[in-house]
């Protein structure tokens, strides 16, 4: 994985993100991190929302999870599963049904920006939530349902298959223990790229700063999502 963190101009480039040699690259080979979440990283960073916590964005397209530190840098990046409908909104009410009961529309993992840690669930123990009202933590792959071949989706190199969970966020067991569980021991923030709603809609701060930093194209704004 290449993660080339350049200046969204907010920041000098050492001011953004500097990375250290051990990060965690679980990333199949070749595979690319989008420009969106470069920059989100950087504007995180560098206009201090985090405010010092640990952090992880998420993109559902590129079924990727990059792992921060509160102090902005690069502790892991790794393959996720998502829920399995595509869609950025929670079902109202969906926190409270048992995962077969919710409506196959409503296995969305919402986009945005939340702020989570660890908790006591129902049933499976203290989990990490990323939103304790729309039930969504993250948490290890498991074998499960044997059909849904979720360790098996994870370990694919294409991001295509990675839509299975009812909106949860699953990485591998040794990401889990090695990143995920020591980054997040006292919680953090967590950015959800969106599916269908534009970065304007999900993120309005930084989407605003993209707009009034980056050069315009001759035909106007560029584009909220590359």
């Amino acid at each position: 994985m290449v993660l080339a963190f350049a200046s969204i101009g907010v920041a000098s480039a050492e001011d953004v993100v500097a990375q250290p040699v051990a990060a965690v690259d679980e990333l199949p080979h070749g595979q690319e991190v989008s420009d969106t979440v470069i920059e989100l990283a950087g504007w995180v960073v560098a206009s201090k929302d985090n405010q010092g916590y640990p952090f992880a964005i998420m993109d559902k397209a590129a079924a990727q999870i990059l792992v921060f530190g509160g102090d902005g840098r690069l502790r892991g990046a790794a393959p996720g599963l998502f829920g399995s409908a595509t869609g950025d909104h929670t079902a109202p009410g969906v926190a409270g049904l048992a995962l077969r009961e919710i409506p196959g529309r409503d296995r969305t993992t919402p986009a945005g920006r939340f702020v989570g840690g660890f908790g006591p669930s129902i049933d499976a123990g203290r989990v990490l939530w990323v939103d304790y009202d729309s039930a969504v933590s993250i948490h290890p792959t498991a074998t499960g349902v044997p059909a849904e071949r979720r360790v098996e989706r994870l370990a694919s190199p294409s991001p295509d298959d990675n839509r299975v969970t009812h909106g949860c966020i699953n990485v591998s067991p040794g990401f889990y223990e090695q990143i995920i569980r020591s980054t997040f021991d006292r919680g953090g923030v967590f950015y959800i790229l969106p599916d269908k709603a534009t970065l304007a809609e999900t993120f309005p701060e930084f989407a605003q700063g993209r707009v009034t930093t980056e050069p315009k194209d001759g035909k106007g704004a560029p584009p909220a999502h590359r």
